[in-house]
C-alpha cells in the first residue's frame, strides 16, 4: 500500500497538469462543504497562490451546519465562492421520493447550468474510489459533457483524508463529530452505523444507483 505522503505527491503532479494545460480562472474545485473537497481545495490553494473559484450546489436540503461552515470557509479563505441552485421548476414536488429524479433535478441540471454560465473548462472533485463500488474503476481525468472532471484524490482512504485535515488543520463541518461520516442532503442522509462502511449513513437506494447518477451527470 503507497503512503499518503506518495499519493500527495501524484494528487498535486495532477493538479500542477491542469495549471499547465488549462486557463486557472477556467478550473474549478467542486465544494460541498464535506472533508473531501475541503482537503482538495486546500491543496488546490496551495499550488496556485490565488484566490480558489469553488462552486457549491445548494440543493435546498443541505445541513444548515454545512451552510454555515460553507459560508465561513469562504470568508476565511478568500474563495471566489459561487454557489448554485436549481431553478424553481426544477424541484420536484416530492422531494427524495424518487431519488434518481431529485438528484438529476436538484444537482445534476444546476451543475450543468454552472458550467456553462462561468465557462468552466474542467471540474475538480473530492470524490474517492473507495466510497462507492461504481467509483472503483474510474480514472484521475474523465471526459464529461463539456467539461474535463479531474478526481486528484480517487485513491486516498477515508483514513488519508483525516489524517492530511489534521496534518493541516484544516476547518470541518461540526457534523463529523456527531457521528456522520458523509454529508449529503438532510432527507438521504443519517449517522454512519458502527463498524460499518463510511456511506452507510446514507440512502443506499440512492447508494446503490450511483452508476445511473454518474451516467446523468453526477461526480
Amino acid at each position: 500500500m503507497r503512503s499518503l505522503e506518495e499519493k500527495l505527491v501524484d494528487t498535486r503532479r495532477l493538479l500542477e497538469s491542469l495549471l499547465d494545460s488549462h486557463d486557472p480562472s477556467r478550473i474549478a474545485v467542486a465544494w460541498t462543504g464535506g472533508k473531501d473537497s475541503t482537503v482538495v481545495l486546500d491543496i488546490w490553494r496551495e499550488i496556485t497562490g490565488c484566490p480558489a473559484l469553488a462552486v457549491n450546489l445548494d440543493t435546498g436540503h443541505k445541513f444548515p451546519e454545512i451552510l454555515t461552515f460553507r459560508d465561513s470557509l469562504a470568508t476565511e479563505w478568500g474563495l471566489d465562492l459561487r454557489v448554485v441552485r436549481p431553478d424553481p421548476g426544477d424541484i420536484p414536488t416530492a422531494v427524495a421520493s424518487d431519488r434518481l429524479a431529485c438528484c438529476q433535478a436538484l444537482k445534476v441540471r444546476p451543475l450543468r447550468r454552472a458550467v456553462e454560465m462561468l465557462g468552466i473548462e474542467v471540474l475538480i472533485t473530492g470524490i474517492r474510489a473507495d466510497e462507492n463500488p461504481s467509483r472503483t474503476d474510474l480514472a484521475h481525468l474523465e471526459e464529461r459533457a463539456g467539461y474535463l472532471q479531474a478526481n486528484p484524490i480517487l485513491d486516498w482512504t477515508e483514513m488519508d483524508v483525516w489524517a492530511r485535515t489534521m496534518a493541516r488543520g484544516l476547518p470541518y463541518c461540526g457534523l463529523y463529530d456527531q457521528g456522520y461520516r458523509s454529508l449529503g442532503c438532510v432527507p438521504c442522509t443519517g449517522k454512519a452505523a458502527p463498524g460499518l462502511h463510511e456511506r452507510s449513513g446514507r440512502d443506499q437506494e440512492k447508494e446503490a444507483r450511483m452508476a445511473e447518477l454518474r451516467a446523468l451527470g453526477y461526480f
